[in-house]
């Protein structure tokens, strides 16, 4: 116990993190691939352009994957932002000339499941429909 005659006792402090955490976000996305672009789809995305694999990886995003389910024709994407400004990263993602090259093309292999969508450059409504979680075990 500390008395008044004594130094006091030394204060102890934790350094503040050099970088602030950063919280992980799951995301799921869903979209219809057209029957007649099927082969064509997953022969391009067996080489994705470098210049685009590149860029999700600056926007923040990890752990990204792409299902497809032959008897619905949906594609299933999940992947985790790992950023703090996921609308930034996504502004940021549609300002490359090369990614909006990939999805011009691979936009023409599929069809969009939310009313009103135009194309995944248009941003708004997004292209792939975002799906709720509602469950999940780590």
């Amino acid at each position: 116990m500390w008395q008044p005659h004594s130094p006091p006792p030394p204060r102890i402090t934790k350094s503040p993190d050099p970088e602030p955490k950063k919280a992980a976000r799951r995301i799921a996305q869903v979209v219809k691939l057209k029957p007649e672009f099927v082969d064509k789809y997953k022969e391009v995305h067996a080489a994705v352009w470098p210049e685009v694999l590149q860029q999700i990886k600056d926007c923040n995003i990890q752990d990204y994957s792409i299902c497809h389910d032959p008897g619905t024709g949906i594609l299933f994407a999940t992947f985790k932002y790992v950023g703090y400004d996921y609308s930034g990263d996504m502004e940021r993602m549609r300002g490359n000339p090369k990614v909006r090259e990939w999805w011009a093309m691979t936009d023409g292999f599929q069809e969009s499941l939310v009313p009103g969508a135009k194309s995944s450059e248009s941003g708004n409504p997004a292209w792939w429909k975002e799906l709720e979680e509602v469950f999940y075990l780590e």
